[in-house]
């Protein structure tokens, strides 16, 4: 492989040609490098890329993954992953040949990831181990199917953490119109609030509605997209499932309530966003009406369970619930089995007389 000096300036610089995707054959000038044996370097590291060849550093297929599963991916979801890849992966095998990192390897890796903190002093938890050890188990599995590596040294180290079933909280009715009645003095929480609870939908749902979203002649709420404050931007995104994407039909109070809003609101426009906040306002938000309620505080998130609960108490099924909330029934049956007590005794009722026959 050819280096040429600067003559100019002393440093190093390749030039050569390549055989691009296409088939076509292209030109490649890189300029800048201190030394001959890094110009080198480079060169061989761009032709492997070009090549696909597992003998490629670790650091020089992550940017191949980058550019093949970036465009797919929402860009909220691309930007957890690139944080772990950047921040807990690349340090330890960057330098590495793809095709020369062992099991043996990932399990040191683990074993010093295990030992990392936060910045609180507190370890990571079970579940960001996981995903930590997932996001690196991910990069090899994509090289194993499109690029030939043989084997996932990650899958045959095994796993790291553990998925950790999350808190569900939730309140009852009772409390949550002790909480409201404590929002009154607050007209944009106050509303957003009725929506996140009488509806069932996602904190980014609810903030990236607007008034095209309703039709008070039918009584429905259309959702079809999500909010997110990305890098300093409002990002407007596809919810988050298929099946995220629904129409739920409001009681009539709380189309009367949203007529009432959408009145004092100057100016709106049919794809404003009605709620112009950010999640941490709502946050805030709902900190001070339990404070200011006695209510126990629980998360945003907490809300749509809170729903889900009201409407298992009502008696509707895990498929109705499902379609209201954006679930898959399954999901619904499994998440909030314990708040299904009527079903199980009915099963019990029903194998009584199965037995008495």
């Amino acid at each position: 492989m050819a280096a040429f000096k600067d003559k100019k300036n002393g440093s190093w610089y390749v030039q050569f040609r390549y055989t691009d995707w296409r088939g076509e054959r292209q030109q490649k000038l890189k300029r800048g490098f201190a030394t001959k044996k890094e110009a080198q370097a480079w060169e061989r590291e761009f032709l492997m890329q070009k090549q696909a060849d597992v003998n490629m550093s670790f650091e020089s297929f992550v940017a191949l993954y980058e550019k093949d599963v970036k465009p797919k991916l929402k860009l909220n979801t691309w930007l957890s992953k690139e944080h772990i890849i950047r921040t807990k992966i690349l340090p330890y095998f960057k330098k590495r040949k793809l095709s020369e990192i062992t099991a043996r390897d990932v399990i040191d890796w683990q074993n010093e990831i295990r030992q990392h903190t936060k910045s609180s002093g507190k370890s990571y938890s079970p579940d960001y181990l996981k995903n930590v050890h997932t996001q690196l188990s991910c990069i090899f599995n994509h090289a194993i199917k499109y690029y030939g590596l043989q084997i996932n040294p990650a899958a045959k180290a095994g796993n790291m953490g553990s998925e950790q079933p999350k808190e569900m909280l939730f309140w009852t009715k009772e409390e949550y119109l002790k909480f409201i009645d404590a929002m009154m003095d607050k007209p944009m929480l106050y509303y957003a609030f009725e929506i996140l609870y009488w509806c069932g939908i996602r904190e980014g749902e609810l903030l990236a509605l607007t008034p095209a979203d309703f039709d008070f002649e039918k009584k429905t709420l259309r959702i079809n997209k999500s909010y997110q404050r990305l890098q300093g931007k409002d990002v407007i995104t596809t919810p988050k499932t298929k099946k995220s994407n629904r129409v739920i039909q409001m009681p009539d109070f709380l189309c009367d309530e949203m007529q009432d809003y959408f009145k004092q609101l100057y100016g709106l426009e049919p794809d404003s966003r009605i709620f112009p906040l950010t999640k941490h306002t709502l946050k805030r938000g709902m900190e001070f009406g339990c404070k200011a309620s006695g209510v126990k505080v629980i998360r945003i998130h907490d809300l749509r369970h809170s729903h889900v609960s009201l409407l298992i108490n009502m008696g509707y099924s895990a498929v109705a619930i499902g379609n209201r909330v954006g679930h898959e029934s399954v999901e619904i049956t499994y998440r909030y089995a314990h708040l299904f007590p009527t079903v199980q005794k009915e099963m019990a009722d029903k194998l009584n007389v199965e037995r008495s026959n």
